[in-house]
């Protein structure tokens, strides 16, 4: 890895440690840099007001949406690597669709938030499951056929989430499935915290422990091959591990769109295509990402706004202007 690229990323976890601070600090209920440091160090002379503001609210949710961010952009770059198109994103297999019908179902059968976040993480992998069955040819699975068969299942999937939402209740389960679609943090708790550590963190290291794989799978596939890696079960592994990420952070969160599409872009730019460089990169841009988006969530307007509302205008403005620079560069 190159000095510059390792500069880059020093750089990237410096600013994501001040975002982590500054993120607790700001709120309706303003608190000091100090007083932060003094809560994270269990200092005894800390106000107990000030001690479970950031504690029990503001810290769970902040680690909360690091790990989601980081685990959503890490698959968005695995994804783009793996199908040779810097279009895809992570719900390309149907995993936010199918999780959006399991929780919204649940929802509608009026259950707890574990039976909820259950049938969002079955249902989002059922989904990716029925995609690979269905692109099996002769025992292959061949990206193009990947893809239709997940455009393909994501419509099936959407099509019950407006059936669950044509049937809800309009005073209280719609609004309720609405916004859960919309994506937010404002129920986390310590336990969705260790849940979300548990399944995305390992699965990031796997990817992190494939990433210079990732490089030879960027070729045309016989030369991949040719230089000894096994294109079929790399390319399953990277499926498999991404769509765990994208599942557990979609049950837990509901669905956050554009940062597995726009922050590998934004890694590209600043470390390269070097994947060695670039999955390290993208989990601290999607961390601090997501911190930020959250932040201006909680605090904008007196009423938390959904966090898809504001990845997607910031993220789609960016895009756009990426695409046209791709475009005028001859490439897409």
């Amino acid at each position: 890895m190159k000095k510059k690229v390792r500069f880059t990323l020093l750089l990237l976890a410096a600013a994501l440690a001040a975002m982590f601070i500054f993120s607790i600090c700001i709120g309706r209920y303003g608190i000091s840099p100090a007083d932060v440091i003094k809560a994270l160090t269990f200092d005894p002379n800390l106000d107990p007001l000030e001690k479970n503001v950031i504690l029990q609210v503001r810290l769970p949710r902040i680690l909360m949406s690091m790990i989601v961010g980081a685990g959503l952009a890490c698959s968005g770059a695995s994804y783009q690597c793996i199908f040779g198109n810097p279009l895809v994103s992570p719900d390309i297999l149907g995993v936010s669709a199918g999780a959006g019908f399991g929780a919204a179902l649940g929802i509608l059968l009026a259950g707890g938030s574990f039976l909820v976040q259950g049938q969002a993480l079955f249902m989002g992998l059922a989904a990716v499951a029925l995609v690979l069955a269905i692109s099996r040819i002769n025992k292959k699975t061949e990206l193009f056929m990947l893809v239709l068969s997940g455009v393909i299942v994501a419509a099936f999937f959407e099509a019950l989430i407006s059936l669950v939402k044509y049937v809800a209740d309009p005073q209280n389960t719609l609004p309720a499935i609405t916004v859960w679609l919309m994506g937010s943090l404002a129920s986390v708790s310590y336990e969705k915290v260790l849940i979300s550590f548990a399944t995305i963190v390992p699965c990031m290291l796997i990817l992190m422990a494939l990433r210079w794989k990732m490089n030879l799978m960027s070729l045309e596939e016989e030369e991949a091959i040719s230089m000894g890696v096994n294109v079929g079960k790399v390319r399953m592994i990277i499926i498999v591990v991404s769509t765990l990420m994208t599942a557990v952070s979609v049950s837990l969160c509901g669905i956050i769109g554009w940062i597995g599409l726009v922050i590998p872009h934004i890694g590209r730019f600043l470390v390269g295509d070097d994947h060695r460089g670039l999955i390290p990169a993208c989990v601290l841009l999607g961390a601090g990402y997501l911190l930020m988006i959250d932040s201006a969530a909680r605090t904008m307007t007196a009423a938390e706004l959904p966090l898809s509302i504001l990845t997607a205008m910031v993220g789609a403005p960016f895009f756009g202007v990426m695409l046209r620079k791709t475009m005028k560069n001859g490439g897409i």
